[in-house]
């Protein structure tokens, strides 16, 4: 599955209203860390395709987002179960790590 970009209008129906799991990469393109976490989540939405959504926020265009859910270092990766904030990883992670807070 692609990528989605997640944003203040379609968090919603993305994220919350989701019957599967979200994983939702805060990030900015000024960030370096963010850069290289760009790559590990693509592989994630590769690997993981229809069992997983998942999505990124732009925090410059989506303040808003960023504040609700608190932050305050990127990357930062949420994964999101029955529309929760279930697991936080702040700072560059690696797949497997991520991948083991689907569990």
């Amino acid at each position: 599955m692609a990528v989605l970009k997640i944003t203040q209008e379609n968090f919603e129906e993305e994220v919350s209203k989701s019957n599967i799991p979200v994983i939702i990469d805060f990030y900015a393109d000024w960030c370096g860390p963010c850069k290289m976490m760009s790559p590990i989540i693509d592989n994630i939405a590769e690997e993981l395709g229809e069992s997983v959504k998942v999505g990124k926020v732009n925090i410059d265009d989506n303040k808003n987002l960023a504040m609700q859910f608190g932050i305050m270092s990127i990357p930062t990766v949420i994964i999101f179960k029955e529309g929760k904030a279930e697991k936080t990883f702040v700072g560059l992670r690696d797949k497997e790590e991520i991948l083991n807070g689907l569990k």
